[in-house]
């Protein structure tokens, strides 16, 4: 792991970018510090159901979204996290594997809302058999330990290995990324950008391609409910580290470091000192 993050600082020198990728792993610890909801209401199909998930709770002091907890995680350069037991968010829960099948609560949150109700729904999706297929595309392997956490790739220890790595940068960092993951598979179709949450993006589509052996990175942060925990114009882009390991392979005989990119890269920097911007925070 320790070449990974070694390499990973190289290919952020070629991109000129210099916000550190996040990695996405799975423990049974929870991080000593680090940006997470409080315990609170479990999502399950049964207890929804059953009735017994209290939903103003829910939606009210309890809710805590996860690219939320990564907005701050970023500033600080620390974790963020979710379990099932503290998860904060019904989405989050699901696009994280803490939970299956999804909520039929959500089908109707995230499209027509429920008539007669405060739940006016988002009109992100036109109906709910859009949503039932969406969520049924995206659904992410099932969580292997109690904590989903992301956290600065610097921070993985002997032993850790993350299975996802995000990046959160504008579009030109973002062109040398897509360019790259398209040299370094071969292929034209290395890249997707299906619907999602802000989560769903870095977590849920990244592992679900995977797992259907489909080597794909996602380009994500096109859901506007998230758009508030991003800078203005920066979206993500996270890999599965098998293909993020060809990346870094293959970026020194990559389109990064001929001429048209050192004509991008002198924007980039131009660009920088103009906004006056580093990393997050």
């Amino acid at each position: 792991m320790q070449t990974v993050i070694e390499r990973t600082q190289r290919l952020l020198e070629l991109l000129g970018h210099d916000e550190e990728p996040f990695g996405v792993h799975y423990t049974d610890r929870k991080p000593a510090d680090g940006f997470g909801p409080k315990p609170g209401e479990i999502f399950t199909r049964d207890r929804e159901a059953a009735g017994q998930i209290d939903w103003q709770k829910a939606f009210g002091n309890e809710f805590s979204c996860l690219m939320g907890n990564m907005w701050l995680a970023r500033k600080k350069k620390k974790a963020a996290w979710i379990s099932h037991e503290a998860c904060g968010c019904m989405g989050g829960g699901f696009y994280s594997g803490m939970y299956r099948p999804y909520l039929e609560t959500n089908i109707f949150y995230v499209t027509t809302g429920i008539p007669g109700t405060p739940m006016e729904g988002e009109h992100y999706l036109p109906d709910h058999q859009s949503m039932r297929a969406f969520m049924d595309d995206t659904i992410p392997p099932e969580a292997p330990a109690k904590y989903c956490v992301l956290k600065p790739l610097s921070q993985f220890g002997d032993g850790e290995e993350p299975l996802v790595v995000a990046f959160f940068a504008r579009p030109e960092a973002l062109n040398g990324l897509f360019s790259l993951a398209c040299y370094a598979t071969g292929s034209h179709n290395a890249v997707a950008s299906p619907f999602s949450a802000g989560c769903g993006s870095l977590i849920a589509w990244p592992l679900a391609y995977q797992q259907r052996g489909e080597e794909r990175a996602v380009l994500g942060g096109f859901d506007l409910s998230a758009r508030k925990f991003m800078k203005t114009d920066e979206m993500s882009f996270a890999v599965p580290l098998p293909m993020y390991r060809k990346m870094l392979d293959a970026m020194e005989h990559s389109a990064l470091t001929r001429d048209t990119w050192r004509g991008v890269r002198k924007k980039v920097a131009k660009s920088m000192r103009a906004w006056g911007e580093g990393p997050a925070g």
